[in-house]
């Protein structure tokens, strides 16, 4: 049995969050209650009431009911629940989190979701979950259900879907408890984390092999921006021994103004926690955007490249490349751990060799130069004659990395 948090807005959703709680209870876990709402009469009684999450988030409440801004009221309470939550988990005390409501109900849900880690059970059932849902769900693993009906009322069909709510979030806490009794994700093999883009798959996937044929479970992450902050945040966490960083075109996004930057801190959680890390420039010859007619006209003139219906990739310059190298070169600097860059000379993508379209040696002579010129002198630096794809550069990563 499991304690799950049930948190919701019970001055309007109350009625409501009692029975999802009374149908986990019914499954075999004990649900405990927390309201996350600020204005009117609680419907029901919470075992932690407003007050004490308002409290713990450092919030006048009395202050801000006085106000009557709803907007405020939904900002405050969602980083108090957050707290909450956080600090519940922390303490050993819960195993997982449901939520149901509308707008205000799912950003205050949702933000307590995410100050979970990853495989920490997170469902939220909301009037919203069939639109974008990624601010709600940034970089975390929320399942979310659509209430399909408003989260109003008892009645033949909303019990129907706060039953189906309950059960998912009881099914995965149930998982949970299995896995670990079997030992899955116990950390019996180290962990690795890498990074891939489809211009770097042939690299990883040899890598991944050897990597898992030497007793690694490896974790791949596509670096579209949301899988690199993925990737840090696993990082982060504490349960990563490894990190194979071959594909850092996230950098060339967030440089740019590309589709797919992962933010400033990309490349940061490795270096600052002493995570042995193997870096690579892969990709860093591409700029990603949508269709071509959704590019800004400040690129005109620029090198693309069609690489879907979607997706249009536009070739670095040599003076982006210079910055580039300068950033990577910075970000590997501050680690305080084992961390070695690798340089493929042949090429830094599938697209960027010999009789590619990206191919540019006065590009990549910029970006290989200018890492040569920031990187310190205390971080080793090989230089490989191949491309990044090429089975020889992806087995000297694994080598190092092995090494580490």
């Amino acid at each position: 049995m499991g304690t799950i948090v049930v948190l919701g807005t019970f001055d309007t959703k109350g009625i409501e969050h009692r029975f999802l709680a009374d149908r986990i209870r019914d499954l075999g876990h004990e649900p405990l209650l927390v309201d996350g709402g600020g204005f009117g009469v609680p419907q029901i009684e919470a075992d932690i009431p407003r007050e004490r999450v308002a409290a713990e988030g450092g919030i006048d409440l009395a202050a801000l009911q006085a106000r009557c801004d709803r907007g405020e009221m939904v900002t405050a309470m969602a980083a108090a629940a957050a707290a909450v939550v956080r600090r519940l988990h922390a303490q050993g005390r819960i195993v997982a989190i449901v939520s149901m409501g509308g707008s205000g109900g799912t950003a205050i849900g949702t933000a307590a979701m995410r100050a979970l880690p990853l495989g920490v059970p997170k469902v939220m059932v909301s009037t919203l979950a069939s639109g974008n849902v990624a601010p709600y769900l940034d970089i975390s693993d929320i399942v979310m259900i659509p209430a399909v009906s408003d989260v109003a009322g008892l009645n033949a069909f909303t019990r129907a879907q706060f039953s189906r709510a309950a059960a998912t979030v009881c099914t995965l806490v149930d998982t949970n408890i299995r896995l670990a009794a079997a030992g899955e994700g116990s950390g019996a093999k180290p962990l690795i984390v890498a990074s891939m883009f489809g211009n770097t798959t042939p690299c990883v996937e040899r890598a991944r092999g050897l990597l898992e044929a030497a007793g690694r479970d490896v974790v791949v992450f596509h670096a579209t921006g949301t899988g690199g902050r993925t990737m840090e945040a696993l990082i982060a966490s504490g349960p990563v021994a490894g990190v194979l960083d071959v594909t850092t075109t996230e950098w060339a996004d967030e440089l740019v103004g590309g589709i797919l930057g992962a933010g400033p801190t990309r490349l940061d959680a490795a270096a600052q926690r002493g995570i042995p890390a193997v870096i690579a420039p892969g990709c860093l010859d591409m700029v990603n955007f949508g269709a071509p007619e959704t590019i800004s006209p400040a690129f005109a003139g620029r090198r693309f490249h069609r690489h879907n219906a979607q997706v249009t990739l536009m070739r670095t310059t040599p003076e982006e490349c210079r910055d580039l190298g300068r950033i990577l070169a910075q970000k590997v600097n501050a680690s305080v751990g084992p961390a070695t860059v690798l340089l493929p000379l042949g090429g830094i993508s599938l697209i960027a060799v010999p009789g590619q379209p990206f191919h540019d040696p006065a590009a990549d002579d910029a970006l290989f130069s200018a890492i040569r010129k920031w990187l310190s002198p205390g971080i080793p630096l090989v230089e490989l004659d191949c491309a990044i794809n090429d089975p020889a550069f992806a087995e000297a990563c694994v080598e190092l990395l092995l090494a580490g």
